[in-house]
């Protein structure tokens, strides 16, 4: 098994519940197949460059345990999904897991304190 890390783009003109609705509907997809180790969502944040003429977006990030059969899967429903403006799909290294759970822990602290 492999970890990977998935950063995708929902559009900006979806309501709530609606964005809600597409993360949900690709974390029960993330947990048939593979194991969901960590999700955040990062908010609206402005693009670098218009994709489909918004210049803005709600961020989304998944780390997940899974096998590469699985990852092809998972990458044609983020491509079906026209909610998904952009998506990218990493595999993570040691050094890359490492910095993630330090990162998370950095950020649970900020939250407890």
């Amino acid at each position: 098994m492999n970890n990977y890390e998935t950063v995708f783009i929902l559009t900006p003109v979806l309501s709530e519940a609606q964005s809600k609705e597409a993360v949900d509907k690709f974390k029960k997809l993330i947990k048939k197949g593979a194991k969901l180790s960590h999700n955040e969502s990062w908010g609206l944040k402005r693009l670098a460059y218009p994709i489909q003429k918004k210049s803005t977006g709600f961020y989304y990030l998944f780390e997940f345990e899974a096998e590469g059969d699985f990852l092809k899967n998972f990458e044609v429903e983020l491509k079906r999904d026209e909610k998904v403006m952009r998506f990218l799909t990493i595999k993570m290294n040691n050094d890359h897991l490492k910095y993630s759970v330090k990162r998370r822990d950095k950020m649970s602290d900020k939250i407890k304190a």
